[in-house]
């Protein structure tokens, strides 16, 4: 007989990390709460390793970690691992909301470490699809395949919960190679081998990573060069400013997944500038500071090439070759480099291939998108038993922080409490709107 567990996890990032939480803080006794088992295709657990750049900081405050938002009574808060580790008098002296990420990262190790009976790591979720009809429990099968073994094996579920994270993303025709890398191949990449000889160094996008790279590649090369490809005049700022920043809290989302098309789309007009294509104040005047320095002495090391984008890249013997052209005038220029990193963001995740074999039972919209209800569920055709739930890619109903860490914590009680069917007592917290299973029309639009 399969293996049998309440709920599989696929991926085993912040996302499900959170879940993980919130699962062991159901009320009651270890028997009452649902048993579950996530697989992770990493060996370890890890979140944007290659970003994990010295002093780059969080870009939220460190209340917005796994549980605070949920339960700021948990175990597991930021505060919890501070305490721990010996460091919570000098945080709150250092006076700053924003952590570095090497530092959020050691605090999501450190809530990691405590669940390592849950977690398979070097596992790799090949497909779901609903159970037989011979009596087995669960109304899910999960195939699995594991890095160390040959085969593969099936695990029994009632519930999934998808948090495969994000894709990376660059321009159209472009092959990632040995001196050609997105930002999530960045550091493993960088300190495989000694870049002070460097001349020339290219970083392509405008929003706070291709910032970070640009910062990064100024200080750790000695002389070189850096072209900065950007496809504004310049950096914009994001807004973080306090009202602004209300798109992140859970009434947002209840007032977005509930609002009409045209409210929709105004969150995206008037707020894509709170995390999309944009840098954090600080950096950005301090790379303003370095250019603005670089012409006083003649150095002129940064090299920011505006309103420009790449539109060719090969790979050569000892670097790249990059063809650069104005969106102003139309001229491209080539630039020889030893390398170039794409700080061009990430696709939404994409759970169709891991779905392929329930998607009959999946309804969808007009638009041909996963319909999803409040909790993040996926609405299914009747007489599906198993319940599928997304953590992330849900930008189109759930708003701007599906894929974010801001609302991390409430989602994850959010989806506990769906399928523990407490919605309707407003375990942990829920909308009230959505307990009766119904759909706004917004939603299918």
């Amino acid at each position: 007989m399969n293996e049998y567990r309440d709920i599989v996890g696929v991926g085993f990032g912040p996302a499900n990390l959170a879940l993980t939480v919130a699962l062991d803080e159901v009320p009651g006794n270890g028997t009452d709460r649902p048993s579950a088992l996530f697989f992770e295709r990493q060996p370890e657990f890890g979140w944007h390793r290659n970003m994990l750049l010295p002093s780059a900081k969080m870009q939220v405050a460190f209340v917005k970690d796994l549980v605070t938002f949920r339960n700021p009574g948990s175990a597991y808060t930021f505060v919890s691992y501070l305490h721990h580790v010996g460091r919570l008098a000098r945080f709150v002296n250092n006076q700053d909301f924003f952590p570095t990420r090497l530092e959020f990262h050691d605090y999501l190790e450190w809530v990691a470490s405590h669940f390592t009976d849950r977690i398979r790591y070097g596992a790799e979720v090949r497909a779901i699809r609903p159970a037989p009809a011979d009596g087995s429990p669960g109304s899910l099968e999960v195939a699995v395949r594991y890095r160390d073994r040959p085969g593969s094996q099936v695990v029994s579920a009632d519930n999934v919960v998808i948090s495969t994270g994000l894709v990376p993303r660059v321009p159209d025709g472009t092959v990632l190679g040995e001196r050609v890398w997105h930002s999530s191949q960045f550091l493993g990449r960088f300190r495989a081998r000694d870049w002070s000889g460097a001349r020339r160094v290219a970083v392509v996008g405008a929003g706070q990573s291709a910032a970070e790279l640009t910062a990064f590649c100024y200080d750790n090369t000695t002389n070189a060069e850096i072209i900065s490809v950007v496809p504004s005049y310049g950096y914009s700022i994001a807004d973080d400013t306090p009202f602004a920043n209300e798109v992140f809290d859970g009434q947002a989302v209840d007032d977005y997944y509930f609002g009409t098309k045209e409210s929709q789309d105004a969150y995206w007009r008037y707020h894509r500038n709170t995390n999309y294509s944009v840098v954090d104040d600080d950096l950005l005047r301090e790379l303003y500071r370095r250019s603005y320095d670089d012409e006083f002495t003649g150095a002129r090391r940064l090299n920011f090439q505006r309103l420009s984008r790449i539109d060719g890249v090969e790979e050569t013997a000892d670097g790249a070759r990059i063809s650069v052209r104005s969106l102003s005038t139309g001229q491209r220029n080539h630039f020889d480099v030893d390398f170039v990193v794409f700080g061009t963001g990430y696709h939404p995740m994409d759970p169709g291939p891991l779905l392929a074999e329930v998607d009959q039972y999946l309804l969808r919209d007009e638009n041909g998108r996963y319909r999803v209800d409040r909790h993040h569920r996926l609405l299914t055709r009747d007489g599906f038993g198993g319940g599928i739930y997304l953590q992330g890619g849900t930008e189109q109903t759930h708003g701007l922080s599906a894929s974010l860490l801001s609302n991390m914590a409430v989602r994850s009680g959010e989806i506990v409490g769906s399928i523990l069917g407490r919605a309707k007592d407003g375990w942990p917290w829920t909308d009230s709107r959505a307990a009766d299973g119904s759909e706004p029309a917004a939603a299918v639009s």
